[in-house]
């Protein structure tokens, strides 16, 4: 099953720009060693629309390494090109990803009918795919009746749902069979009272082990401390949104002292008031 606490790491880079694969490995461990369920790399948090092809093969590959089976590996392959993103989730799948994450294809704005076909072409590699519904970036909603046609595939597992719905989860729970994680930090825990199964979590980059106690508790049952764990942490959920993700999570990990704050362009540093307001509130929970 794919419940549990995952993690949608950002991609380190030197001052120079380069990946550091260095501190890549480092964040895998801190993950593994918090509790976290699997480690999702070359997301959205991860920066994937800066990175090369060299690079985008080589982090999923650092990754799987590093974690040797101790976590979970969902390889951030989806593309708005089919061909594209089916080349990407072949290397993962040689590689030795347990899975891949398929964003809705972004920009070009496709039918449901082109959903339908994208997305079973990626499955027919035969690698476990969670599909990613995240309209406010992708532009195009992955429709219930879409995910639940989807949903027949053997290979399609899970839905990540980003569209800022908890009654989506319900609705898709209704009509089929398949598992669903949140997308959004702040909806998880109500996401998890009506069927939802945990989380790909962008907070658990700044704060793994909180996060993986909330799915944990919530999936045993344990609802009066997930709650709490929610209350304490909603605060660092939103304001990780201050801005463009992943612009504050990498501020928020640069004032830890996990990474260097370093972006490719069109990415840049947030803005003096924002960057304050993450601050007290990252000293507010003794994250810094």
């Amino acid at each position: 099953m794919w419940q549990g606490a995952y993690t949608a790491l950002v991609t380190p880079f030197n001052r120079d720009g380069a990946v550091d694969y260095g501190k890549l490995r480092a964040l895998v461990e801190e993950q593994i060693a918090a509790g976290i369920t699997g480690v999702v790399p070359v997301g959205t948090t991860g920066e994937s629309p800066t990175v090369d092809y060299d690079e985008h093969h080589q982090i999923i590959e650092v990754c799987i390494a590093t974690a040797r089976q101790r976590c979970k590996v969902i390889a951030g392959t989806g593309a708005n090109s089919t061909r594209e993103a089916l080349e990407l989730t072949r290397h993962a799948k040689d590689a030795g990803a347990d899975a891949t994450l398929q964003v809705t294809p972004y920009y070009n704005r496709p039918s449901q009918t082109g959903l339908i076909r994208h997305f079973s072409a990626v499955a027919d590699l035969g690698l476990p795919v969670i599909l990613y519904n995240v309209p406010g970036r992708s532009g195009r909603e992955i429709e219930v009746g879409t995910v639940v046609e989807l949903a027949k595939h053997p290979h399609i597992v899970a839905l990540k749902e980003a569209g800022g719905s908890v009654d989506r989860v319900s609705q898709v729970a209704q009509r089929c069979t398949i598992e669903i994680l949140s997308g959004d930090d702040a909806l998880t825990l109500p996401m998890m009272v009506v069927g939802a199964l945990g989380v790909i979590s962008v907070a658990s980059n700044v704060a793994p082990k909180p996060v993986a106690d909330l799915v944990r508790a919530a999936l045993q049952g344990g609802w009066p401390t997930a709650q709490a764990l929610h209350r304490q942490y909603y605060r660092l959920f939103t304001d990780l949104f201050l801005d463009t993700n992943p612009v504050p999570v990498k501020a928020a990990m640069a004032m830890q002292g996990k990474i260097e704050e370093i972006y490719r362009l069109p990415l840049c540093e947030m803005a003096a008031a924002p960057r304050a307001k993450l601050a007290e509130t990252l000293k507010a929970l003794g994250l810094i």
